[in-house]
């Protein structure tokens, strides 16, 4: 019997999910993190699932992976030396950049720009020149990539990247000095402009394929070792990586184009809520993955998360498709502490991670976290992970302590104030993907995972009024779910400057379709039939003189006929939701995007016994709790023994083993026939 397994790898868990194919069944597991080398906890955590299943990883046909390798390269700063070959007069292309400065007004004061991804010393130019159309005006001049090479092998650098003026248009002299570079150094990896992304855009084209050069080693011995050590456990199944954008790419082709997988880790949770949302009849939901480092939030709308052609990582913004997601650096073990400064309580973003840890793991932690201060507020069970893992609530109480000593307060109201903070930096970053995009957050349920996400909902939707508050099954190892239950994708762009008035809509479908085959046959390498795959079709709009367009998507159906003009409507429609206005002003098409997607996973969501409404057969204990001011008693109950139809009045806490669910008081949870929490206010 054939399995897949979905392994997403966090700051503090790395969490698994095993699913049976033909019945559906699963398993799931959680183990904790091992930063220094990340795939330890993976070969740790397959190895211990494996054996809860009772096969062996020979019995694994997919192997699902969402990382954060690529991400962390990235804020730490683990780039490799890189080389860039550019038209000559163009060497300082990734120093002019843009013109952006973040930050307030005076941003430009205190901001300290960061330094190329390539070094000048590395940045070499060499002789030839393409016009816009793509038309040589001047031959390559294969000494000068010659002497350029030389420079590089002088440098060395440990990854190549070419990049020439207008080569979207023509590649001919990229890929010439792609033939050469591998000839001459055959041990470096090279990347090339017009294969990462082959658009408008100098800066952005050379700083998105600079920074796959930069973390492609980092990114390619990961997986490389990866790939060797579950071939040694006799994993021969298909390996798989979870890309920025929702989708699979094969292990092979990660190594290749490492930057899109900066998003990696995170849009394993959308695409897991994007499935749980479908079974549980909600097509809009607001998503708040909360794990032990930092929280990660989305919009879903229609049943389709929002996607955005610019992924930020950092000070880096790179031009590739990610999922819409906001990050804030609040999670379980995001630190207390109150500054000697402003003597005003402050939450993370510093982390306590995976080691030591929050002080109530007893791992050596003693700084106050978020977790801490649910230990002393009574929101969670003695023990974690099914039993495995006992709390030290006296470490927790000693910890946050030291916040009520230096506030003048008590122990119980610092321990509310540190949760009350970290649900408002979470509330902020739900502002982000909602209102700043035009949406009202009261129009969308609110789907909350990760191992803290559950614990802070309910407080979460009152502070959205976003209803129902949806705990999917297994919400701790959401993310991957995702992994395990996605698509394979493969994408291809390419720049098209016309007015929509004057374009073709005949040329242009033909040059729809003709992209259409080429992204197919990239996922046919990738081993998914043509008769499994779907295919999509976007287009960058805008007005005429804007800096900026509007992802649209596109219909090749009727489309030479009436297409356009459909694409025109689109954008006053969109561009209105965003902004508030339309403008009569003639629309431009700026770029073409097309992709592929394989077949989906043939998973099903498992109903669960209906009950009477009473959850009495669930019950585990009372117990005393922090709420509203004040000691409450709490009835705390077994989520694997709640029944469809069950209903749970607050203040309750439900436990199992990846989670803990707060129902607060004047909330009622109801369970729905799939087993989801479904959280309302009681009136």
């Amino acid at each position: 019997m054939d399995y897949r397994l979905g392994v997403d790898v966090g700051g503090t868990f790395t969490d698994l999910l095993l699913i049976e194919d033909e019945t559906g069944h699963t398993y799931r597991s959680k183990v904790p993190s091992t930063p220094d080398d990340p795939s330890q906890a993976v070969l740790n955590g397959t190895q211990k699932i494996c054996d809860m299943a009772g096969i062996s990883a020979s019995n694994l046909s997919l192997f699902m992976h969402g990382t954060t390798v690529a991400t962390n390269a990235v804020l730490q700063g683990k780039f490799a030396r890189v080389g860039l070959i550019v038209t000559d007069g163009y060497r300082q292309v990734l120093h002019v950049a843009r013109s952006f400065v973040p930050g307030g007004l005076a941003g430009w004061i205190i901001w300290n720009k960061p330094e190329p991804l390539a070094p000048l010393e590395c940045t070499m130019e060499v002789s030839e020149r393409l016009d816009a159309e793509g038309n040589v005006i001047a031959d390559l001049d294969e000494a000068s990539v010659m002497s350029a090479i030389a420079k590089l092998k002088e440098e060395n650098v440990e990854a190549v990247t070419v990049c020439l003026l207008n080569s979207f248009a023509n590649n001919v002299h990229e890929k010439r000095i792609e033939e050469m570079v591998k000839a001459e150094m055959p041990d470096v990896p090279v990347s090339v402009s017009s294969d990462i992304l082959p658009e408008k855009q100098e800066y952005e084209r050379a700083l998105t394929t600079v920074a796959n050069s930069a973390v492609r080693p980092t990114v390619a011995n990961y997986v490389r070792n990866l790939k060797n050590e579950l071939r040694g456990q006799e994993m021969n199944g298909q390996i798989n990586l979870l890309r920025s954008d929702g989708g699979l790419m094969s292990a092979e082709k990660s190594e290749e184009l490492p930057v899109s997988l900066l998003m990696s880790g995170p849009a394993g949770g959308v695409t897991g809520a994007v499935w749980v949302a479908k079974h549980a009849g909600y097509e809009n939901i607001l998503t708040l993955d909360m794990g032990g480092t930092s929280t990660d939030v989305s919009l879903i709308e229609n049943g389709v998360p929002r996607l955005t052609r610019d992924t930020e990582v950092g000070d880096l913004t790179v031009r590739t498709s990610s999922l819409d997601v906001k990050t804030v650096g609040a999670g379980g073990g995001s630190i207390a502490h109150v500054p000697e400064l402003t003597q005003a309580l402050r939450v993370g973003p510093e982390s306590a991670g995976a080691v030591p840890g929050p002080a109530c793991y007893g791992k050596g932690g003693d700084l106050p976290t978020v977790t801490d201060a649910n230990v002393v507020l009574g929101y969670l069970p003695k023990s974690l992970l099914g039993g495995e893992m006992d709390l030290d609530i006296d470490a927790s109480t000693k910890a946050v302590q030291t916040i009520a000593d230096a506030l003048g307060i008590g122990l119980r109201e610092a321990a509310s104030g540190i949760i009350d903070i970290v649900n408002e930096n979470m509330f902020g970053a739900i502002r982000l993907v909602s209102v700043q995009q035009g949406y009202d957050s009261r129009d969308f349920a609110l789907m909350a995972f990760g191992g803290g996400g559950p614990l802070q909902a309910n407080a979460i939707g009152k502070l959205t009024q976003s209803w129902p508050v949806i705990i999917p099954n297994a919400p701790g190892v959401l993310c991957a779910y995702g992994d395990a239950t996605t698509r394979m994708r493969a994408e291809m762009a390419r720049s098209f400057s016309s007015r929509l008035d004057t374009a073709n809509g005949a040329e242009l479908e033909g040059i729809l379709k003709d992209m259409a085959a080429s992204v197919s046959d990239e996922l046919v390498g990738q081993g998914v039939p043509k008769d499994e795959q779907e295919t999509e079709y976007e287009a960058g709009v805008r007005y005429q003189g804007q800096g900026f367009e509007v992802v649209l998507p596109i219909s090749l159906d009727g489309f030479a006929e009436d297409g356009l003009s459909k694409l025109a409507d689109a954008l006053h429609t969109e561009h209105e939701k965003l902004f508030t206005f339309q403008l009569d002003v003639p629309i431009e098409l700026v770029n073409l995007r097309v992709t592929a997607l394989g077949k989906a996973a043939n998973v099903t969501a498992e109903k669960i016994e209906e009950g009477d409404g009473s959850p009495e057969a669930a019950f585990v204990e009372t117990t005393t709790v922090w709420m509203d001011d004040q000691e409450k008693d709490a009835r705390v109950y077994d989520r694997g023994k709640l029944r469809a139809g069950d209903k749970i009045p607050g203040p309750a806490i439900i436990t199992e083993m990846d989670s803990t669910t707060l129902v607060l008081s004047d909330h009622i949870a109801d369970v729905d026939t799939y087993g989801n929490i479904l959280i309302n206010p009681a009136s």
